[in-house]
């Protein structure tokens, strides 16, 4: 029997939220500013968007463009606030100028949202080394903890990441040290990528871009979210 694939949405307000659950969405990711590739939304958002859905949350960490921490004081206090509001999941990730994890700014704000669940997001498609980022961070992960890894596999997006993505899932399930957390597949991610992923045993996706087929500026589209969740849910064809 296969198991249902996790599908996560991007959400940056209340009609994304809405849309997205009613398209078959089991989780959001809420962020505000596409334009800067996602920064952490306020408050008020989050507690909008909680009282408009009833599937988890994942709230960013991240205070400008790029994978460099900045004010590690100010995304721990918004990390509490969050909290405060009722927020349980995270998403950050930070590397130093030459491409290791910083491992000060994530265990901060780890400390910050201490028994939360969190993914660690696509810097590491910009890691330095990707299996070393792995092991710096193994010590964090954990089921109250780092339990995901969202990832294209490369820089570039999926479809130049395939054959990593393919291999690490091997590594996760083999349970090698630092491959623990789940593969959460994001990133240039197109339905046509599905088959190969889902042979392959991966089985979390992510999706932002694909759930708005009129662009960041219009809503997520239900219709578009239900077309990926209709692919997700198709039996899983194992290669020969």
């Amino acid at each position: 029997m296969n198991q249902r694939a996790l599908l996560e949405v991007i959400a940056l307000g209340p009609e994304d939220a809405v849309a997205a659950q009613a398209g078959g969405a089991d989780r959001l990711e809420l962020v505000a500013d596409m334009a800067a590739d996602g920064l952490t939304p306020s408050r008020t958002t989050f507690a909008a968007i909680r009282a408009a859905v009833d599937i988890p949350l994942r709230v960013m960490l991240r205070a400008a463009d790029g994978f460099a921490a900045g004010d590690v004081d100010a995304l721990c206090a918004q990390a509490a606030a969050l909290r405060a509001e009722g927020a349980q999941e995270f998403v950050l990730g930070f590397l130093t100028p030459g491409g290791r994890a910083d491992l000060a700014a994530v265990r901060a704000l780890a400390e910050a949202v201490d028994g939360c669940r969190w993914t660690f997001h696509r810097a590491v498609d910009r890691a330095a080394d990707r299996d070393a980022l792995r092991r710096d961070l193994a010590g964090l992960t954990g089921p109250a903890g780092l339990d995901t890894y969202l990832t294209a596999g490369a820089a570039e997006g999926v479809a130049a990441g395939l054959a990593t993505l393919v291999a690490e899932q091997a590594r996760t399930a083999a349970d090698e040290p630092g491959y623990a957390p789940r593969i959460l597949v994001g990133g240039g991610l197109r339905l046509e990528h599905l088959p190969e992923l889902r042979a392959a045993g991966l089985d979390a996706f992510h999706i932002g871009g694909a759930a708005r087929p009129g662009g960041w500026s219009a809503p997520v589209d239900a219709a578009a979210v239900r077309e990926w969740r209709a692919a997700l849910d198709a039996p899983v064809v194992s290669p020969v």
